[in-house]
């Protein structure tokens, strides 16, 4: 596809925009996220460890997350909520491993505060097939009540990366599989230009989602949070 410049995203909390480094910063210092965690603290209930975890494709680091994950939740419970946000479409096998590709599985029954210290990364594999590979990076811990009910907390996200129409430069809402891997062009449509568009061998163009899954095994969202 098109190239794109350097992805920014937006904080859940007060919605400001930072490209993923600056994010880090800024999510360590929120004054609006400072208070959702204040008020979380102040409930009744056990508090615990709770992980902030850098997530980025591994391939151009353009799709991204931050998020906040209890830990006492399952790398299953990161797994099914990578998979909503990014990855699902036929039910392929995943793992992740610490080590790169190659490196060393971790079971999907163990828990965060077991697995994350600081710096540790893992890679999660989805589709061994047409493969999405994700970076997990350990990046803060804290010691709190989680700010939401569930396992694991959004806080911010990258942004929907813009593309040009390969046809006229306006901007690209679908994608042609056809032009992409057969013709070696961007392969990126706006909607008049799709409708119409010569797509013998691939099907009709797809959309363009907020993924990194996006042209890979007819992937077409809904790429939202599941929660």
């Amino acid at each position: 596809m098109a190239e794109n410049k350097r992805t920014r995203g937006a904080c859940a909390y007060c919605g400001r925009e930072f490209a993923r480094a600056g994010m880090t910063r800024h999510l360590a210092s929120c004054p609006e996220r400072e208070k959702v965690v204040e008020a979380a603290n102040g409930q009744p209930g056990e508090t615990g460890p709770l992980i902030h975890l850098q997530v980025q494709d591994a391939w151009g680091g353009d799709y991204w997350l931050h998020l906040e994950m209890a830990g006492s939740a399952t790398l299953k419970q990161l797994d099914k909520y990578l998979r909503a946000i990014w990855l699902e479409c036929c039910g392929h096998l995943s793992q992740f491993s610490v080590g790169g590709w190659r490196g060393e599985e971790i079971g999907m029954t163990r828990k965060a505060a077991q697995v994350f210290r600081l710096g540790v990364e893992l890679t999660h594999i989805y589709d061994f097939g047409t493969e999405s590979v994700t970076l997990v990076r350990a990046m803060d811990t804290r010691t709190g009540r989680p700010t939401t009910r569930h396992p694991i907390a959004l806080m911010a996200r990258n942004l929907a990366p813009g593309y040009e129409c390969q046809e006229c430069g306006g901007p690209a809402t679908r994608l042609c599989l056809e032009c992409a891997y057969e013709d070696e062009r961007p392969g990126t449509l706006c909607g008049e230009h799709a409708r119409g568009h010569p797509h013998e061998d691939y099907g009709e163009p797809m959309p363009l989602v907020n993924s990194p899954r996006v042209g890979l095994c007819g992937y077409e969202g809904p790429a939202e949070p599941p929660y």
